[in-house]
């Protein structure tokens, strides 16, 4: 892909302008992002992009990933921008990057149960060794600011009367079960960041995101936005593989990754905040809001039964933030409804296919 979507470009655009007063202590400095060209990682460089255009001065930013799950393809029409340094690296082992660090926002991780099921091992590496040497390098590089991307699946299954959760509720995960590699090792990464404050005063902060989805996503991700995204497009039936009574909290990524920025400059060091959209739904209605989104009798939902008998094990039931603490700290709050966001994001894929095939 040569250019991202319109929706992708006119997103980043909007956060960029909305956030660029809280954003001018990024201008003229050097920012060093993990997970690059991910999900959540590659939707950021299109917003430092367009953030380069109102600031002072530019950020300058390396980007580094391995490409185990990432897409070359979503950040290749960043490859000429003389802010932008590609490093193809796995930081499971140390980098160096050679000159001054001001900010590193760490986001390489196996995200997706589907992938990290069939990768354990490198999914723990990943989130512990990888956070290790990431504060490291923060450590040396004496950093302005570090942010930690965790995953509100450190909550584990809350118990009804902990949602919606708020920071302090310290989990109900399971140590040993098939999500544990993931669950865990997000767990244990906090307890690195919250290590390297307390030993070294590193200026890091955490930051745990509440089902993020959105254009750029990967279609075979196995999560339910992106199975939604792939039936829509294929103008077929939705295949739910529960009862879709567990509910989410859908936080569209523009609304995620402006948060995450103001808190990569404003948050508290040895904090951890939720970020995520406070309108709890069930799995059920969000393929509901899916359907009417494309008016086709061709897509409706249907319940199956999934080969892996595994499949919902220790899935949470009920997912949902507090977001006070990110509020008062930033000023941030959600703006994106569910179906505005499915909309936007299902636009995006038929126009990147159009773009594909024209």
């Amino acid at each position: 892909m040569a250019r991202i979507s319109s929706v992708i470009a006119n997103d980043a655009a909007l956060v960029a302008d909305r956030c660029r007063e809280k954003l001018a202590a990024l201008s003229g400095s050097t920012l060093l992002i993990s997970g690059a060209s991910g999900f959540l990682g590659s939707f950021t460089l299109d917003v430092l992009a367009a953030l380069n255009k109102v600031l002072d001065k530019p950020v300058r930013v390396i980007a580094l990933d391995n490409f185990m799950t990432g897409l070359p393809e979503r950040i290749i029409h960043l490859g000429n921008n003389a802010n932008f340094e590609f490093v193809t690296h796995d930081i499971v082992h140390p980098y160096e990057p050679g000159q001054n660090i001001d900010w590193v926002l760490h986001g390489a991780s196996i995200a997706s149960p589907t992938i990290y099921r069939l990768y354990p091992l490198e999914t723990i590496d990943v989130n512990v060794t990888g956070t290790r040497m990431m504060l490291d390098l923060a450590h040396r590089a004496e950093v302005r600011g570090y942010l930690q991307l965790s995953s509100s699946e450190i909550y584990g299954d809350p118990a009804p009367a902990e949602v919606p959760t708020d920071e302090n509720y310290v989990g109900r995960v399971s140590c040993t079960g098939p999500r544990a590699c993931y669950d865990e090792s997000k767990r244990l990464g906090e307890t690195l960041v919250m290590t390297y404050f307390r030993l070294y005063s590193v200026p890091a902060k955490i930051v745990r995101p509440f089902n993020v989805y959105g254009p750029g996503q990967r279609l075979d991700d196995a999560r339910i936005i992106p199975d939604l995204m792939s039936a829509a497009l294929g103008d077929r039936p939705i295949a739910l593989f529960s009862d879709g009574r567990a509910t989410r909290a859908f936080c569209y990524v523009s609304d995620f990754v402006s948060a995450m920025l103001l808190l990569l400059v404003l948050g508290q060091p040895g904090e951890a905040y939720n970020v995520g959209n406070d309108e709890e739904l069930s799995i059920a209605q969000a393929a509901d809001t899916m359907v009417g989104i494309t008016c086709s009798q061709n897509v409706f939902v249907k319940y199956e039964s999934n080969a892996d008998p595994q499949y919902i094990t220790d899935n949470p039931q009920r997912r949902c933030p507090k977001l006070d603490k990110v509020i008062a700290t930033t000023g941030w709050s959600p703006s994106v409804p569910l179906k505005e966001g499915l909309d936007r994001t299902l636009r995006s894929y038929r126009e990147e296919s159009a773009l594909a095939s024209g």
